[in-house]
């Protein structure tokens, strides 16, 4: 039988970041002293905390009981995502390790958040007064940070992947580290959500980090399996990018 997409596809958001723990799951910091641990560190390079090492490794293994090997293995090129990769695939032997082909891909890579990525809460409401009521009105997937990239940005670029990823792997099985933002693309696309359903926050929540949702192939497509399914049980996960 010939495939015209992958035989599976499971899309895992990276472990905790520094950033993570840093804003708490708010848009902005808190305050200077939040802002500190940080400041300056662009976007690609924060890194993971302590615990969240841990939950890659412990996600790898839930990964690899349930999964096996994959063909290849997609990271966004952050830190972040490259490290949580590593401690996946960690939980495989070096002669399976081998088998799998990890790539750095610029598409699947997190939203730009814009001028206000180093700003706190307070900064960025005397900076762009307007912006609470502009987001109001054109909500969370359309509307863009300022200098920064909407959802339906990043929509297009993960459009691009998946139409590269059904040309050059179909029948395979792929693993994508990405992030929380980008994974909401992704199921746009694959589960041929609404504007309306885009809108919204994912049934279940937002995905943990290292949450994993898996898509088989029905035959005629790929078709949502399990989504943001936890395996890790160390450390707290925190929404954010």
């Amino acid at each position: 039988m010939t495939h015209a997409h992958p035989a599976l596809l499971v899309l895992v958001r990276h472990a905790e970041s520094a950033r993570n723990i840093a804003k708490k799951g708010s848009v902005y910091f808190a305050d200077d002293a939040a802002r500190q641990v940080l400041r300056g560190v662009p976007d690609h390079l924060v890194e993971l905390t302590p615990d969240g090492h841990k939950q890659a490794v412990q996600t790898g293994q839930g990964i690899r009981d349930r999964f096996g090997v994959f063909d290849h293995v997609f990271t966004s090129g952050y830190a972040r995502t490259e490290q949580t990769a590593q401690g996946i695939l960690e939980a495989y032997p070096a002669a399976e390790r081998d088998r799998m082909r990890v790539k750095s891909e610029l598409f699947i890579r997190e939203r730009d958040p814009g001028f206000a990525y180093d700003m706190t809460t307070a900064e960025a409401e005397a900076a762009f007064p307007w912006l609470n009521e502009y987001w109001q009105t054109f909500g969370g997937f359309m509307a863009r940070p300022p200098g920064g990239e909407s959802l339906a940005d990043v929509t297009g670029r993960v459009h691009t992947f998946l139409n590269e990823l059904f040309r050059d792997h179909a029948g395979q099985k792929i693993m994508v580290v990405t992030h929380g933002g980008t994974l909401r693309c992704f199921r746009f696309l694959l589960e041929g959500w609404s504007y309306s359903q885009v809108q919204r926050r994912p049934e279940g929540g937002a995905p943990e980090n290292c949450g994993v949702t898996t898509y088989r192939d029905a035959g005629d497509g790929l078709v949502l399996e399990d989504y943001n399914r936890v395996y890790w049980t160390v450390g707290s996960s925190t929404d954010g990018i």
